[in-house]
């Protein structure tokens, strides 16, 4: 009885060890390093702009201030314009009001100036 011994064929599941390096091409090399530095800066803008951006009350709307516009005449002030036009309000808060709604750098507006003026309602 003779016994016949058949080469070694490699089977498709088993890497051959001769097998070449994986290399990448262009395309691949654009995707592999591309992709992941595109979501970092995406990342890193929405984590930007959740600091940066305004902050908002709560609520369905702002509260808007009803104002009127006047033009200051000679002698007059912001303390008497707050007294004349929110009587029922504390005119420190007012002068506050004003020098804030119009940009003013300190409480002194000379005469002919327009100012926003908030009224009560």
């Amino acid at each position: 009885m003779s016994v016949h011994v058949l080469p070694a064929v490699p089977s498709a599941a088993a890497p051959a060890l001769s097998q070449a390096p994986l290399r990448l091409t262009r395309r691949g090399r654009l995707l592999l390093v591309g992709a992941p530095l595109m979501l970092t800066s995406a990342a890193l803008l929405v984590f930007i702009g959740f600091f940066t951006a305004p902050a908002m009350a709560s609520g369905n709307s702002p509260e808007q201030t009803r104002t009127i516009q006047v033009s200051v005449s000679n002698g007059e002030s912001l303390w008497s314009l707050a007294t004349e036009f929110a009587p029922d309000r504390d005119p420190r808060t007012v002068v506050a009001d004003i020098v804030e709604l119009n940009n003013l750098d300190d409480a002194t507006v000379p005469a002919g100036r327009q100012l926003y003026i908030p009224v009560t309602r």
